[in-house]
């Protein structure tokens, strides 16, 4: 049988919640100090974590499922797996198209391997005694120029994070229509990562505008995207005019599973290695979360 609309409600719910996230990450706005906690290897944790928990539910229970509908849909196995197969690259396509689209968007990308507290000594003008120190420097400007600086790279990083955000609500919906606990897993697992994404908005707007009310507001913002990406997917589902198409089922799972492979690929493994050059914890984390997310699919077989 095909998934159904049957758990729309808990999807719509999971997907809300992911987004919500990065308020928490944009809260820290309100208390500087929690800046330091967000240290590089704590980042890199939580975005190898996240990695494995996507990329494990790809290949292990979405692509499946896909493959299982295609066959149901009345395709043979041959051309069930090539169907299914074919939406999981049309999904990484999809996901290089929309990358392409946010580099032009966000060029600079001064927020992608910078600890959040890098972002703060830049401001203040401190200079750091790593490698790194000269890059934050060259950028310092007059005061003025400076608050521009940081307030265009704010809202160019919470455009940008905006519309990745899509396809991962997107990717949340859907698999909560076929597996509530794939589903609910998988949205914890974007959870983590939209974290670091609301201090990446939060803190630029804050400084450049003194507002901690409007680094929040522009954070939340971005992480509102993740629901419009589950809107889409019922829109998608009810535009076919039935509830139980296999077909449309079968398409969606294997896009799904396209872009949470290219999510992991493109966004949280680089960043994560950004952050921890040197491996100490990024492939351990992504392991732990492959077999977190096992141990949950392998719970819920008894």
């Amino acid at each position: 049988m095909a998934p159904n609309l049957d758990n729309s409600g808990t999807a719509f719910l999971v997907v809300i919640m992911a987004g919500l996230s990065t308020a928490i990450g944009a809260a820290v706005v309100f208390e500087p100090r929690m800046v330091k906690l967000a240290s590089k290897p704590v980042l890199a944790a939580g975005l190898g974590f996240s990695g494995g928990v996507m990329m494990y539910v790809s290949f292990a229970e979405i692509f499946p499922e896909s493959r299982t509908l295609f066959e149901e849909h009345g395709l043979d196995k041959a051309l069930a797996y090539f169907w299914a197969t074919f939406c999981v690259f049309s999904g990484m396509l999809l996901l290089r198209v929309m990358a392409f689209v946010v580099h032009l968007l966000d060029k600079d990308e001064v927020h992608e391997g910078q600890a959040p507290h890098e972002i703060e000594a830049a401001k203040n003008g401190e200079t750091e005694t790593t490698a790194e120190a000269p890059k934050v420097e060259e950028r310092s400007l007059s005061p003025r120029r400076e608050a521009q600086k940081l307030k265009v790279i704010g809202l160019q990083t919470a455009l940008a994070i905006a519309i990745h955000n899509v396809p991962e609500g997107l990717a949340g919906y859907v698999g909560t229509l076929a597996d509530p606990t794939v589903g609910i897993t998988l949205s914890v697992a974007i959870a983590i990562h939209n974290i670091p994404e609301g201090l990446c908005v939060a803190l630029p707007i804050y400084y450049a505008t003194g507002s901690r009310v409007k680094g929040f507001a522009f954070a939340l913002f971005s992480g509102f995207a993740e629901p419009v990406g589950a809107v889409l997917a019922w829109a998608i589902i009810k535009g076919t005019g039935e509830d139980m198409s296999y077909a449309v089922y079968a398409v969606l799972f294997g896009v799904v599973t396209g872009l949470m492979i290219m999510i992991t690929l493109d966004e949280l493994i680089p960043v994560a290695l950004r952050y921890d050059p040197n491996n100490k914890v990024t492939v351990n984390c992504m392991v732990v979360g492959m077999a977190v997310m096992a141990a949950s699919l392998c719970l819920f077989q008894v």
